[in-house]
């Protein structure tokens, strides 16, 4: 789903009327129809519902949504900032099919009935100011918004909530509204995905732009569930384990044998059909005894029990790697002087596709050169920290540009880079920016990345001819394993291995989701 400007949105509504021939009417009529079928079912025992209206669009979308709440039965007061007169096309022939309207033309009439009544109600939808507006907001729609986030019943926001950028990651000092939830149209805004504007549910709906008005010049994209399904639907009856791939995680040190255990562990939960770690001799009957279904195979290592430099030796891992689809380098590896050596050799020898992840990306501070996707297939996937490493930068400049850190760094070395984060971005080597809205802060545990890196290398395994979807697919059921765990454990005892639990779940809502046309997640 592609990501847009304010300006791209009002330019996909004007091409789909003037080229598409879907007149504007209609989409204002879908969008509000939109907000009532969301109202209702999320909300279905509340009966009183304000809408507070702007003279804009905006406006008349909520006077769609109260014209249809009202044909459902509902107690519906509609509140209108401005005089009729002031409404100008569609909005004003939606507002002419209203039964009735509260009319507030200055501050002081807010705090005065009827107009009290309004913001009395159960639910409130905030329908004063969409995408379109550039903060900051003033006068009768700043006190309008001052008094609704005075209140107390949940509001639902049209499109955005009033008196916030819809371009801005960060929102400008101002009078924002205060959201449970936002219904927007066809598209996310970039506010919606990197500005905190509710913490409830963001809901995409259709209302009737064809798929070909709709574009972003700024190559981003967000990751839904139609984008990955293809890529999870049912196996054939006649599968054998040889047609999932074979992955080998190489990894795993004396204390951080678990995260090589848990990457092998997430690439089998992920679907592939076998899965090796290669580790060192002391930590093999650990990770072994981890799960039945890993197989393992003992490297060299060093004194401290890392993997040594001489395991490339007289070709073991030559003969390890052979007839192995992906391969998983980093997990729990170490950052011992030799290991590094061991991971940038491996690397540069082995060209089978693979994922690097944790230590195996800090082998490469001050040597990023060494780094290229360029013939072959290479994913990585580093926190800031990591990233700022290899950048020689600070997590700080990272965090501030992370969409153009993560792309110029995938163009630079033609690569896919797997910034995680809240809102973990998917960055291809041709620019493209897919943003995953799935997972929670209780993700923010150890052994998350380890999961997320056998997932990816275990969806790669399975779709050699479609890797970058499977990157799309890894890092959204990832995140969504997350959003499971956090139903029954809450975010402060989730751990990492809950997510292999919530893994089967996550594949099966997944599923369910690919087949509505609406795509939701939590702000």
């Amino acid at each position: 789903m592609k990501i847009v400007t304010a300006a791209e949105m009002r330019e996909i509504d004007r091409v789909s009327s003037a080229n598409f021939g879907v007149p504007s009417t209609t989409l204002m009529e879908n969008a509000g129809e939109a907000v009532a079928v969301f109202v209702m079912s999320r909300f279905p025992t509340v009966h009183s519902i304000g809408v507070i209206c702007g003279k804009g669009n905006n406006g008349g979308d909520g006077f769609v949504a109260a014209r249809k709440l009202h044909d459902a039965g509902k107690d519906v007061r509609v509140l209108l900032l401005a005089d009729p007169s002031e409404l100008k096309g569609d909005a004003a022939e939606m507002y002419k099919q209203l039964s009735s309207a509260i009319i507030v033309r200055t501050p002081a009439e807010l705090d005065k009935e009827p107009a009290r009544s309004v913001f009395e109600c159960k639910l409130l939808i905030d329908a004063i100011l969409g995408t379109g507006f550039k903060p900051p907001v003033t006068g009768l729609y700043e006190h309008a918004i001052a008094k609704l986030n005075s209140n107390s019943p949940p509001v639902v926001a049209v499109d955005i909530p009033s008196g916030a950028d819809a371009d801005a990651a960060v929102q400008p000092d101002g009078t924002i509204a205060e959201a449970n939830a936002i219904v927007t149209f066809t598209a996310p805004r970039p506010a919606h995905l990197f500005s905190e504007l509710t913490r409830g549910p963001v809901f995409v709906s259709p209302i009737g732009s064809p798929p070909q008005a709709i574009v972003s010049a700024e190559k981003l994209n967000l990751i839904t569930a139609a984008d990955v399904v293809s890529l999870i639907s049912p196996r054939p009856a006649a599968s054998n384990k040889g047609m999932y791939g074979h992955v080998l995680v190489i990894g795993g040190s004396v204390g951080k044998a678990g995260a090589a255990a848990m990457a092998g562990m997430a690439a089998l939960r992920a679907g592939a059909g076998l899965s090796t770690v290669g580790t060192p001799k002391s930590v093999l009957p650990t990770v072994a005894g981890f799960h039945p279904e890993l197989m393992t195979e003992a490297l060299e290592e060093t004194e401290i029990g890392s993997i040594s430099k001489r395991a490339l030796s007289y070709g073991h891992v030559d003969a390890v790697v052979q007839g192995k689809t992906v391969l998983a380098v980093g997990p729990g590896i170490s950052r011992h002087k030799e290991t590094v050596d061991f991971v940038r050799t491996a690397v540069k020898k082995f060209t089978a596709p693979m994922v690097l992840d944790a230590d195996g990306l800090n082998a490469f501070e001050g040597h990023t050169d060494e780094l290229n996707g360029k013939d072959r297939t290479l994913v990585i996937t580093p926190h800031p920290g990591e990233m700022a490493r290899l950048m020689g930068s600070t997590v700080a400049e990272v965090q501030k540009d992370r969409i153009n850190v993560a792309r110029k760094f995938a163009a630079d070395h033609q690569l896919i880079v797997v910034l995680k984060g809240n809102r973990t971005l998917v960055a291809a080597p041709d620019g493209q920016i897919w943003v995953n809205a799935t997972g929670n802060p209780g993700m923010s545990t150890g052994g998350t990345g380890d999961i997320l890196t056998g997932m990816t290398a275990g969806l790669m395994a399975q779709n050699p001819k479609n890797i970058f979807e499977a990157v799309l697919c890894a890092v959204f059921l990832h995140g969504l394993a997350g959003d499971v765990a956090r139903e029954s454990m809450g975010e402060h005892s989730l751990t990492a291995t809950d997510l292999l639990h919530t893994l089967p779940e996550a594949f099966r809502r997944a599923r369910k989701a690919a087949a509505n046309s609406s795509v939701e997640w939590m702000g």
